[in-house]
This record gives C-alpha cells, structure tokens and sequence, in this order.
C-alpha cells in the first residue's frame, strides 16, 4: 500500500465496473457512509477514504498551510482517484466534500460521471444579495468556542448539528468522531470551511450535479441549496428532504438513503 492509501485509509470495496467515490464532511471520517455501503457494493466499486485532519488518520500528516484552503482537500481527492485508477466515478461527497469534488471537477472534468452533494455550501458567510446563515460575528464565536474549549463546543455541535438529544444514536455517533479530531486541527479545518468561497467557481461546473439537501440543517439553509442548483454551470436537480439536520444519513438513514441510492443510479436526463 502506497503513502497515499495509507494516509487517507483508502478502501476499495464491491464488484461492480463503475466507480462510486464516497467522502466525508467535517468532524466525521468514513465510517458516517455505514448506512449506505451495503447499497452500493454489489452494483459498484466503492471507494472510502478519511479526509486528513480526521481523527483516524495521523495528525502528523497534516500541513496547516495545505489546508488552509478547500484546493488542498481536492488535490488529495484526485491523487486518490489516481492511486486506485478511477478514469470515471459517480461522486458522492457530504458537507465540505461536496464542495472539494467540485473544485476537483472543473480542474478534471474527465473523472466525474456526477457529483452527489449532501448539506453542501458554497459559502456560509452572509453577503450582499446572498444569504449562507452566518454573520463573521457567529463565526468568530464559533471559533472562539473551538479554542477555549474543545470537548464543550463538540458535546455543544453535535446535537445541534444532528439535529437530536444526546441520547440519539447519531449524535453519539457524531461526538465520538469530532472528540477524536485534534483540537487544533479542528480549530484550523473548521476555519477553512467556515470561510471559504467558492462561489464564482459553480458557473465553470460542468458535470452534472444532484443537490440533496435536509428542510431544516442549523449549517445550510435550503436557500443555499435553491442558490446552488440556480448557480452550476451544468445540469443540476434538487430534492429537498423532510429530515432535519446536518448529518441526514447518520440520523434519519431511512429516509436519506434510498434517496442516495436512487440518486447514484439516475442521471438527471432520465
């Protein structure tokens, strides 16, 4: 196993001949797809990875200058995408990824055949004529929080972000992932996403997108959303959930996932 696979924990599972990328957002790694793999594995290839930063992959991997913007994440992407000789795959990326396999497309438009795109934002800050959810003031805080006190703000974030009590499977689930994430490294991802933009990017976008998105989601108003679909530069379909929070395939896994599904299997013109 070469330094990539190893960094990242890629996996590779199922038979089929098409390629279905799974990727994480923040605070979670690989394992938050469980719902969905046993979906896939006997039509696709599956390929799994943790994004650096998580907390199973080795902090001592991760470069802070890298990664202090979304571009790092997406260079990763497509190293990966080489080392297991994807030429094509369906895209499926959650939160932060989404975003990532968009920058990755408009550089190689080649290897993707459709990007999934889960809670996904291209910009959380609000703007003049553009509403993302937060003002630089909540961010601040935001980030003030990680840094005072990691284990508060995460015991905090994820029932907020799950959009359930402590005592939910997938909250559990969620803290236990976020807890494991050094603090500094938290502190400097959540920065990058929180203030990242990559707006004037959606128009260059020009695989075909499927943006699926919860009603209510404390990190992405479903305006982002309608923003998004109106914005990419190719084809593009929205379906708006009746799920509640940031992380619909640990927390509502009945609802999401056959959605998931019937969206990795239709293309938009069908």
């Amino acid at each position: 196993m070469g330094i990539v696979e190893e960094a990242h924990n890629v996996k590779v599972l199922g038979t089929g001949k098409e390629f279905v990328v799974l990727v994480h957002g923040f605070g979670t790694d690989q394992s938050v797809w469980k719902h969905l793999v046993p979906h896939l594995v006997e039509d696709y290839r599956v390929v799994l990875y943790d994004n650096m930063g998580a907390g199973t992959t080795n902090p001592d991997y991760f470069d802070f200058e890298r990664y202090a913007t979304l571009e790092g994440f997406a260079y990763d992407l497509l190293a990966i995408l080489e080392v297991v000789q994807v030429q094509s795959c369906i895209f499926v990326g959650h939160s932060l990824s989404a975003m990532v396999g968009v920058i990755a497309s408009v550089a190689r438009p080649d290897l993707f055949s459709k990007i999934v795109m889960l809670s996904a934002s291209p910009r959380f800050l609000n703007d003049e004529d553009y509403y993302g959810g937060f003002e630089q003031e909540d961010l601040d805080q935001l980030f003030k929080a990680i840094r005072a006190n990691y284990e508060a703000w995460c015991s905090g974030l994820a029932p907020l972000s799950v959009g359930g009590d402590m005592d939910s499977l997938a909250v559990q689930e969620f803290s236990r992932t976020l807890f494991t994430m050094r603090p500094d490294i938290a502190f400097s991802i959540a920065r990058t996403i929180f203030q990242s933009d990559i707006r004037q990017l959606l128009k260059h976008v020009t695989v075909p997108c499927h943006i699926i998105q919860s009603v209510k989601d404390m990190a992405v108003p479903v305006v982002v959303s309608e923003y998004l679909q109106q914005n990419l530069g190719g084809k593009s379909i929205l379906e708006v959930m009746s799920t509640g929070g940031h992380l619909p395939q640990l927390s509502s896994p009945d609802i999401v996932i056959p959605a998931l599904v019937q969206h990795i299997r239709y293309d938009i013109a069908e």
